[in-house]
């Protein structure tokens, strides 16, 4: 199995939001007044702590699944996947990045959350397209059964 085949999109999206990283971190660095979230507030960095956990499940899981069943030819339907289509990309996009800039007092990770999210809607197509190709009836019983296909 070649790293590509289990990385699916994932390359595109990190060469998307790799010069908006770069230059996030330097201005971030330079300007770190512009950036603050402001602390960040006691609430606020409660929240991140239990957002981001859930997010480093659902990314850990979903690790897991495409690690195990990928492999081995099956369409992973269970577990995150039976919530959203991509719940790696969208589980680092709105659930770990963000709330990781918010512990560092930054909200940089909110906006490469948007970014990496974008990329995931822009690249995810070609993704979901050739897994209709491979797996036909059984992508569109799962394309129309999982819960949240628009996120």
């Amino acid at each position: 199995m070649s790293l590509r085949a289990l990385v699916g999109s994932g390359w595109k999206i990190v060469l998307l939001v790799l010069p908006f990283l770069v230059v996030g971190v330097a201005l971030n660095v330079l300007f770190p007044s512009a950036f603050s979230v402001g602390g960040p507030p006691a609430a606020l960095a409660v929240l991140s702590i239990i957002v981001l956990d859930c997010g480093t499940a659902v990314w850990a899981w979903s690790v897991v699944l495409i690690r195990t069943k990928v492999p081995k030819g099956e369409l992973i339907t269970s577990g995150p996947y039976s919530v959203v289509k991509h719940p790696l990309y969208t589980a680092v996009a709105l659930l770990i990045w963000p709330w990781v800039g918010f512990l560092f007092d930054t909200w940089l990770g909110l906006a490469l959350g948007i970014v990496m999210y974008v990329g995931r809607r822009m690249f995810a197509p070609e993704e979901e397209r050739a897994l209709s190709e491979k797996f036909g009836a059984a992508w569109d019983d799962y394309s129309k059964n999982v819960k949240m296909p628009w996120l």
